[in-house]
């Protein structure tokens, strides 16, 4: 258990996760010390008491020194990209940099270090999946899944064998307010508010509000068990009816269309072929496509026998997130 007062360094600060951690660490009395690249928005910093740290998570040097003075260290920061002109791009940063952190970490002496994985880390072979079917990297779809299981084994390796005191936390799919990129989950919000998702495919996954995710990772800096990883969830819920209440809380007509998964990968592709051309991401791809396959649904069960963890209807997530949107002027 850590005493609340402590520095936490949080890596990520800035962005959708990151800052929710950040803000929530604040909220609870800890001295947060917010991570942040040269290049990053410093948007969702505004009016968050913390010191702010600028640094590349692939500097080494620069990685170190920041952990130095930290009672611990949360790593949220990521390459969150489910397409790259080099996919391998995406499996190097995110190895590459956890390893930066971890071994930082360690160089510190730090109590604790909280790592932000994945449910992406996880088999989908029994519904809902829990945290006891670890993917390979050879089974993970995609190179942000893959990267994402690569990284979790580097941090269980270094728990079992350098002492690292890490516990794993996976996040499902985040949703609320602050997604000031978006995120892909963000994009299909704001892309079915504003009328642009006239079909879905038969696929569902785990929708979670994002303050709760952060309270997820404060329930596992003071009471996760070392080399342990517990899912932080929401509801499971269709990608039909995640879009017939987006359609609702926007004042517009719920999609009806089914269309089958399949025949969207000529689509798929050829999005894709621009892509590589205009250097933009593509709507949609053929990997998130081969995920559609699955109802990504997953269960809490563990955090919330062992940490407390609660996590609030779906519904509310949603609004807030268009709430945000809205304010931004995304819609």
């Amino acid at each position: 258990m850590m005493q609340r007062g402590g520095t936490v360094l949080v890596t990520g600060a800035a962005g959708f996760v990151g800052a929710a951690v950040a803000r929530t660490l604040a909220a609870d009395g800890y001295r947060v010390r917010a991570l942040v690249r040269a290049s990053s928005p410093r948007d969702n910093l505004l009016g968050l008491d913390a010191e702010i740290v600028t640094a590349d998570l692939l500097d080494a040097v620069a990685v170190a020194e920041a952990c130095i003075g930290a009672d611990a260290v949360i790593h949220v920061a990521a390459d969150y990209r489910l397409w790259a002109r080099d996919p391998e791009e995406i499996v190097r940063n995110n190895v590459a940099q956890t390893t930066n952190v971890m071994r930082g970490a360690l160089a510190a002496g730090v109590a604790r270090v909280v790592y932000t994985s994945s449910v992406a880390t996880l088999g989908l072979d029994r519904t809902p999946a829990d945290e006891t079917d670890p993917l390979t990297p050879e089974r993970a779809i995609g190179a942000y899944k893959r990267s994402k299981v690569v990284a979790e084994r580097l941090v269980e390796a270094m728990v079992a064998n350098d002492g690292l005191p890490a516990v794993i936390v996976n996040p499902s799919t985040p949703i609320g307010p602050r997604d000031v990129r978006p995120t892909p989950t963000g994009r299909i919000i704001v892309e079915a508010a504003t009328g642009k998702i006239p079909a879905f495919v038969d696929t569902g996954l785990n929708l979670v509000h994002v303050d709760d995710v952060a309270r997820g990772h404060l329930l596992a800096l003071d009471k996760g068990v070392v080399g342990q990883r517990y899912i932080l969830g929401g509801q499971d819920v269709s990608l039909r009816t995640m879009l017939a209440d987006i359609a609702a809380l926007a004042g517009r007509k719920a999609p009806t269309i089914a269309l089958p998964r399949r025949a969207l990968f000529p689509l798929a592709w050829g999005a894709e072929a621009v892509a590589r051309l205009t250097g933009r991401e593509p709507f949609v791809t053929a990997d998130a496509l081969k995920m559609a396959g699955h109802h990504m649904y997953f269960t809490s069960r563990k955090a919330e026998r062992d940490l407390g963890y609660t996590a609030r209807p779906y519904g509310q997530a949603l609004a807030d997130a268009l709430a945000w949107f809205g304010a931004a002027g995304m819609l």
